[in-house]
């Protein structure tokens, strides 16, 4: 699923260290023994009614799967409740913190999730001892963000989709300008190619939102990194200031469109204000539903890197599904989510129905993947995903992130509006992210 835009999930995020009766206290719980449960597990018979809460098409094919799950298991009942992405993390803080009135199983970004983990260690079930075994089935980057490791002992959910980034560019834009996308190698490479662009068309080259923190954690991730390194502020790293440092030339180069919230990035693309969107997969679903008269117009190659040979993806987005300790029926919510998340058919329905990019691996060998699309002139655009997705760097997520985005914002913001230099204003945030969390800072040299 696209990343959330909905600050008031920040907010609210922000604040779950107030706790409650909900989990905020005590060491995780785990579901099942270490028994497999895929034998005497699986052969019980089925009974009982779960609910589930998710939005949009996520919750589509949770209904749609949710009628095969019952037609197999006579006597089960699976509800799947829209709530609506505006009001998610509302309902599920509040049910967290009061320790009641929560669905059986939960849709949670997989980059709040371990936010929530930490500020309630007992409210999300441990399902480790039944769900450990597909770690390795899983895209690394987001086993990452239920377990809070790679292989870690604790596994608090089960990812469902990934975010693996890609350039997305105009065909004619690049055309009238001269330039072959694939020689995009680095971002050197692709500021160039905008200057020449917009020399040629009047087209600048990507949108970025100044309510928002932009391409930076993409670019962060990239590099291997989130503003958190073994639990201490990154935010000085040569890789932040890299990429910092990339978004102010972008800037000076008059290369950005500056349009605030999705609505607005969604009508410069159709409008053609900008050549390129650096994206995640889920990037497609939009474009061939706000704008199916723009068939054949988009192409998608790897992101540029920071050097030739180095990585050319990241992630944006992506969600888990993970079943709170208040559950009535944690065994059967399991049981569902086996049936949906890791199981290959299932998961590529979700990709060709909903748009939902698999994190689970075996389905990404599936042969639909490497169809030709003719929204994308014949390109075989997952294809080009599908080889990125397995190279995304995983990266850390803290309690505190909430409050790391606030001050990263406005420091992007401070740069890219005002042209703060990169290096003492990500110094700044570092300092402020320091004072706000008690966390220590990464040493870098002078």
């Amino acid at each position: 699923m696209a990343a959330g835009l909905a600050a008031s999930a920040s907010a609210l995020l922000g604040s779950c260290a107030m706790g409650g009766a909900g989990g905020a206290d005590g060491d995780p719980r785990k579901l099942g023994d270490d028994e497999d449960d895929s034998g005497r597990r699986g052969a019980k018979k089925l009974t009982g009614k779960i609910t589930v809460w998710s939005w949009d098409v996520a919750a589509a094919a949770l209904k749609r799967l949710g009628r095969t799950f019952q037609e197999r298991n006579p006597g089960v009942t699976v509800d799947v409740v829209d709530i609506g992405y505006d009001n998610a993390y509302d309902k599920i803080t509040v049910g967290l913190r009061g320790g009641t009135g929560l669905a059986d199983i939960l849709t949670i970004e997989g980059s709040y999730l371990p936010q929530y983990t930490a500020n309630f260690p007992s409210a999300i079930y441990d399902v480790a001892n039944l769900g450990g075994r597909y770690g390795g089935d899983f895209a690394r980057a987001a086993w990452r963000t239920v377990t809070g490791r790679t292989g870690g002992e604790q596994v608090f959910g089960i990812p469902w989709d990934i975010g693996p980034c890609a350039l997305y560019y105009r065909t004619d834009h690049f055309r009238a300008g001269g330039v072959d996308p694939t020689s995009l190698q680095t971002w050197d490479d692709y500021v160039r190619a905008g200057v020449r662009i917009k020399k040629a068309t009047g087209h600048k080259l990507l949108v970025h939102d100044p309510t928002d923190s932009g391409i930076f954690p993409m670019l962060l991730q990239q590099q291997g990194q989130s503003s958190f390194l073994g639990g201490r502020i990154a935010l000085e790293t040569p890789a932040a200031v890299q990429a910092l440092t990339l978004m102010k030339r972008l800037a000076e180069e008059e290369l950005v469109d500056y349009e605030k919230n999705w609505d607005g990035l969604v009508t410069a693309t159709k409008e053609g204000k900008v050549s390129t969107t650096p994206i995640a997969a889920w990037w497609s679903g939009t474009l061939t539903d706000e704008m199916p008269e723009l068939s054949g117009k988009f192409r998608v190659v790897p992101l540029p890197g920071f050097t030739a040979d180095g990585v050319r993806t990241s992630n944006i987005g992506g969600s888990t599904l993970c079943i709170p300790t208040q559950s009535e029926h944690p065994e059967l919510a399991w049981q569902f989510i086996r049936f949906v998340l890791t199981d290959k058919d299932n998961q590529v329905s979700m990709l060709k129905r909903e748009g939902l990019f698999p994190a689970y691996l075996p389905a990404l060998e599936d042969g639909y993947l490497s169809e030709k699309q003719e929204y994308f002139g014949g390109q075989r655009a997952n294809a080009v995903f599908t080889r990125l997705a397995q190279n995304i760097p995983p990266v850390e997520y803290t309690k505190d992130d909430a409050k790391e985005k606030d001050i990263v914002i406005s420091t992007v913001n401070g740069v890219m509006l005002h042209g703060k230099d990169p290096r003492a204003a990500l110094a700044s945030a570092a300092r402020q992210l320091a004072e706000a969390t008690g966390r220590k800072r990464v040493a870098v040299a002078p």
